[in-house]
Parts: structure tokens; C-alpha cells; sequence
């Protein structure tokens, strides 16, 4: 597997993941979810200008499902928010799943928030779906307490739940980088 920036080629296929991505959610009912557009390539270009977007290719032979090797199998992107690095999605196809991809994509984003001199790694997630909070949980993220949500993670927090995210619980986690 081999992490880079994305390339605005790069974009339609990062939203080709998200659908597939998007697909297991159907099996816990979060249908909604599921059915939710990908981030439109206008905002797609927004975080690939700011350097803000990553992307893991498979690498050598075709990938299980017939993806070509070299060509995107998942994507992070983010942004600076009160001196973390804010995860705004991390997408992993299917195909691709359950080899240690989105943990290598969280791994790239801590080192250049490192290199940025940001303290540490933030997300928003679904409290109740194993991929998502359980999963953040293993590999380092905790759970913040209201106390601890700064403005921007509140921001982030209001504009989720305007947008039906809330109908499911959800969580702000927080992962120091080193």
C-alpha cells in the first residue's frame, strides 16, 4: 500500500469510495447513511488545495473485487481545528477492508500534524457501529467529555446535527500525536 496526496483526478474516484463505503451501513438500518451523496468535488478540491487530502493505493496485484492495483482503495481528509487535526472522513471500499488502510491513512494524517506542530487528532463518529467509535477506540482515540469540546469541535457538532447525523449517538474522540 502507498499513501499520497490526492491528485484532482483522483477526486471523482475518492467519491466512488464513500458510496461503497457507505454500503455496510445498510446492514445496521442507518439506510440514510448509506444513502448519503459523497463530499462534492468543489469540497473535495478545497482540502486537496489546502494539502489536506490522502490517499492509500493498492499495491502490486489486483486488489480482491477486481480493483486495479495503484488505483485508490481509500482516502482521508481533514483540516486544522483548535490545534488538532480534524478528521472529516476516512473512507476504506470495502474491497479493501480489514487490512490496516484506514489505520495507515490515521497513522500519515498524525505525522503531518506532527509536522504542522498540531497536538493531537480529532473526529466525530457513531458511538454504535463496530467501524466507527469501537474501532477509533482500539487504536488510541478516547471519547471527550462535553467540558473538553473546544469551539470548533462544538461548530463541528452543531452542523452535524442540522444535518440528521444526531438521529444516531455520536461521539468527538481525541488521539495525542507524538
Amino acid at each position: 500500500m502507498r499513501i499520497r496526496p490526492a491528485a484532482p483526478a483522483d477526486l471523482p474516484l475518492l467519491q466512488d469510495i464513500e458510496r461503497a463505503a457507505g454500503e455496510p451501513f445498510r446492514t445496521l438500518g442507518m439506510t440514510e447513511i448509506a444513502d448519503d451523496e459523497p463530499p462534492a468535488l468543489d469540497l473535495l478540491e478545497r482540502f486537496r488545495k489546502a494539502g489536506h487530502v490522502w490517499i492509500a493505493e493498492a499495491d502490486g496485484e489486483e486488489s480482491e473485487g477486481g480493483a486495479d492495483a495503484d488505483r485508490p482503495v481509500a482516502y482521508l481528509i481533514g483540516e486544522p481545528v483548535d490545534g488538532a487535526f480534524h478528521i472529516e472522513q476516512v473512507s476504506v471500499h470495502p474491497d479493501a477492508a480489514h487490512r490496516g488502510v484506514g489505520r495507515a491513512l490515521i497513522a500519515y494524517a498524525a505525522d503531518r500534524a506532527r509536522d504542522q506542530g498540531l497536538t493531537g487528532l480529532t473526529l466525530t463518529t457513531f458511538t454504535e457501529v463496530p467501524w466507527n467509535a469501537p474501532y477509533y477506540e482500539r487504536i488510541g482515540f478516547r471519547p471527550l467529555t462535553d467540558p473538553e469540546l473546544t469551539p470548533g469541535l462544538r461548530k463541528i457538532r452543531a452542523t452535524e446535527a442540522e444535518h440528521g447525523l444526531d438521529r444516531w449517538p455520536r461521539v468527538c474522540m481525541h488521539r495525542a500525536v507524538t
